[in-house]
């Protein structure tokens, strides 16, 4: 289990410390594919993991982030989720390990966006084989976050490249806010 907190619309983490990971939610098309996609895998008491459907690693303590998004891996802050709650994952991990996971994130910067690995997690939900493809090179948000904590003592049942936000999620014990919470907006993601 680690510790998270659920930042509400219009709010900061105050204390944003590399190496951990926000999880948060959109309302895009895509967005609403990935929680449906996931409710499949995570049914009955996993079920409300498949609240988040975004992923992104802390890489600084000014809340500098490293997201990959349809358009590739890039730098943006915690500022882009302002208007929408987020929650922050606080991992247990040494100041080595996190300098290992920023650098690995800060490397893969302008790297593509992984659409072969949607449809391989795709083909495995619809079908309940297990695949396993993608480009070497190319990563989906979630997978950057679950590739970057295998630098800590954090092992993965499945394949880190095609671990799920509902997977990171389950793995933490992160609990979704409450119902009543307000949610804000979307934050727009390219």
């Amino acid at each position: 289990m680690a510790r998270f907190e659920h930042v509400p619309p219009g709010e900061r983490t105050p204390d944003p410390r590399p190496g951990d990971f926000i999880l948060t939610h959109g309302g895009e098309l895509f967005s609403r594919l990935t929680q449906i996609g996931q409710q499949l895998r995570y049914a009955g008491a996993d079920q409300p993991y498949t609240y988040w459907n975004h992923a992104a690693l802390i890489v600084s303590n000014d809340g500098a982030l490293v997201e990959a998004l349809g358009a590739g891996v890039h730098r943006t802050t915690l500022a882009a989720y302002d208007q929408t709650q987020y929650t922050v994952v606080a991992i247990d991990a040494s100041a080595e390990d996190r300098a290992e996971m920023v650098a690995f994130a800060e490397h893969w910067i302008g790297a593509q966006y992984d659409w072969a690995t949607i449809v391989s997690i795709g083909l495995s939900l619809l079908t309940g084989a297990k695949f396993s493809f993608g480009f070497a090179g190319q990563l989906i948000c979630s997978g950057l976050v679950a590739r970057a904590l295998e630098r800590t003592a954090t092992i993965f049942e499945d394949e880190p490249s095609h671990v799920m936000p509902a997977g990171l999620a389950k793995m933490f014990g992160v609990t979704p806010p409450s119902a009543n919470a307000p949610k804000g907006r979307a934050a727009r993601r390219g």
